[in-house]
């Protein structure tokens, strides 16, 4: 099975060399690795063009001009510029566990996409562990709960690594919570919903429609909690000042059958 991971970033480099350190790390078989790019300078680039040069996978890096928070449009040009069987979605500030690839693959199935969680790093913490390069990918389980006890993280609990199981299944019809910061699915499947709608503007929700669509599709909730988190570093908070009309494009999809995006990745294969 081929896999491609999708990471999204925009203006961030210092937070996205900590993630590429991430995925140089992993262990078990290879992947692809594509960097969707929704807008950032040069300096983006440039990192992106380094780390191809000594990761022992393929990075790509696709890029889109700067108008606003796009997320849906760089995703879907990045997952059509992969062939691979299988995509991660995940983000430029989400660093990864080194067998975070690994479980996403393990736990893989027909029929089935993945929703994984995450751990959230406090403000301070994200200024020290970026500023001094630490290597969080590597800290143990030991390092999280000292990192808790201060307050540092949210939580410690995602970090607890459980087997496969029927419990994984429990939860078929759910989307309530799955963020494409660690989500997997078949690109077959992907596609066949047509990717993410770009029809959301600005921030929210457009990872939810996603789901629902997949949902729509036949396509089944498989849990990868207690198996795959990441870690989210701190940062401000996205405009919201077009929650409430992405809300009601969820509800429209919810109170729906559709499968397909509106405004898809078909504008790109």
């Amino acid at each position: 099975m081929n896999i491609a991971v999708i990471v999204t970033t925009y203006n961030r480099p210092d937070a996205l060399a900590a993630v590429l350190e991430g995925y140089v790390a992993q262990d078990g078989p290879l992947f692809e690795l594509t960097v969707a790019d929704d807008g950032s300078t040069p300096e983006t680039r440039q990192l992106v063009e380094a780390y191809a040069e000594r990761a022992p996978f393929r990075i790509l890096h696709v890029w889109q001009e700067d108008r606003g928070f796009r997320a849906a449009a760089i995703r879907n040009r990045a997952l059509a510029a992969t062939r691979a069987d299988y995509v991660i979605f995940s983000d430029g500030d989400c660093i990864p566990a080194p067998d975070f690839v690994s479980r996403h693959r393990g736990l893989a199935e027909p029929g089935r996409f993945l929703a994984g969680n995450r751990v959230l790093l406090g403000e301070d913490l994200t200024r020290r562990a970026l500023a001094e390069k630490w290597p969080l990918h590597r800290w143990t389980l030991a390092r999280w709960l000292a990192a808790w006890a201060k307050r540092d993280v949210n939580r410690f609990l995602p970090l607890i690594r459980l087997p496969d199981g029927a419990f994984r299944k429990c939860a078929p019809a759910r989307w309530h919570g799955v963020k494409t910061c660690n989500l997997s699915a078949w690109r077959e499947d992907l596609l066949h919903v047509n990717g993410l709608d770009e029809s959301y503007s600005g921030w929210g929700l457009e990872d939810s429609d996603l789901v629902i669509r997949l949902l729509h599709a036949g396509v089944r909730h498989k849990s990868a909690r207690f198996a795959a988190p990441v870690f989210h570093l701190w940062h401000r908070e996205q405009d919201r000042s077009r929650f409430a009309e992405n809300r009601q494009r969820l509800d429209e999809i919810l109170s729906s059958t559709r499968v397909e995006a509106l405004l898809g990745v078909n504008r790109y294969l």
